[in-house]
């Protein structure tokens, strides 16, 4: 029977791949802060990706065919820690860096056939040379979890080219779906549209409707993760749409699902806003051409999804 090992498994994506891959028959040890989940469903104490020794012995124990390295250290942490830079540093450049290398070496050592994707981000290309970009775009980022995505983008690569393993690293653009929490915009949109329309909330309250960005639907960007890891050779893909969206067509998208007008209920503050930023839009066609994967779901169904899931759980 075909292993996989996820490391994250317990965020958005971890979570949504383990489903997708037990419903093609493929044992799954997940790993997270909470512990080490077994197919079986016994949970072990949680392995410090961190710890070299410990790495190497999870993957002589699991002995996995395809790993997928999802654990990270978000941006989005980095509101909560501005205050600490020094700490964000070293929890990112531990978790987003020096674990997936540790994992990389492990699988060098101890299980060399084994097909190794790395979730990657398009904060790498920071503020990008081109758009949209491409797998081959000037890796310029910006921000320490990009500067750390890229950092293991490198060790992904000296790895596939010094020691052949089979290993990726997927560029990922936003992607969302119910399982984001509300600090996310797209969850936090279609949460308060909800509430609104139940009279538990009055208002909404958004930095820039105008921002732009490459948004896609979470189920659809697992299933190229897991597409890339059967190609005949292992190259790094972007993994996008190649649309670009603005907040306000979530607004527009949510509000109407709701059946309210949005203009009565959401405001602009610019204090809640950050530093803006040219918008990031992948150009998919390495993908598309290489592994025939192209996104199934709409930016408005994707929203409609949303919405119906948040529905469900009010």
């Amino acid at each position: 029977m075909t292993h996989a090992l996820i490391i994250g498994s317990q965020g958005q994506d971890g979570r949504l791949l383990a489903d997708a891959l037990a419903r093609r028959d493929v044992a799954v040890t997940g790993l997270s802060r909470q512990g080490l989940r077994q197919p079986d469903g016994a949970v072990d104490p949680p392995v410090d990706v961190v710890a070299p020794e410990a790495v190497a012995a999870l993957v002589r124990r699991t002995a996995p065919d395809f790993v997928y390295y999802l654990a990270a250290v978000h941006h989005a942490s980095q509101d909560a820690a501005l205050a600490d830079q020094a700490t964000l540093w070293a929890s990112s450049m531990a978790v987003n860096a020096a674990g997936p290398a540790n994992v990389l070496e492990a699988l060098r050592l101890h299980a060399p056939r084994a097909r190794f994707f790395y979730a990657s981000s398009c904060l790498v290309f920071g503020r990008p040379t081109e758009s949209p970009q491409l797998e081959t775009t000037c890796l310029r980022p910006e921000c320490v979890y990009g500067i750390s995505k890229t950092t293991a983008m490198h060790a992904v690569a000296m790895y596939r080219e010094r020691h052949e393993l089979y290993a990726v690293s997927g560029i990922l653009y936003n992607h969302e779906s119910h399982l984001r929490p509300e600090r996310f915009l797209s969850r936090k949109v279609v949460m308060t549209a909800q509430r609104i329309s139940r009279g538990l909330q009055d208002e909404l309250l958004l930095a820039d409707l105008s921002a732009q960005t490459d948004w896609g639907y979470a189920p659809d960007f697992v299933e190229a993760m897991q597409t890339v890891l059967q190609a005949p050779k292992p190259q790094d893909y972007v993994i996008a749409t190649g649309e670009l969206h603005c907040v306000l067509d979530w607004v527009e998208e949510a509000f109407a699902l709701a059946g309210l007008d949005w203009r009565k209920h959401v405001r602009e503050d610019t204090t809640l806003g950050k530093r803006r930023r040219a918008p990031l839009i992948g150009n998919p066609a390495r993908i598309r051409d290489t592994c025939g994967w192209r996104p199934e779901t709409g930016f408005a169904d994707m929203v409609r999804k949303m919405f119906e899931a948040v529905d469900a759980i009010l």
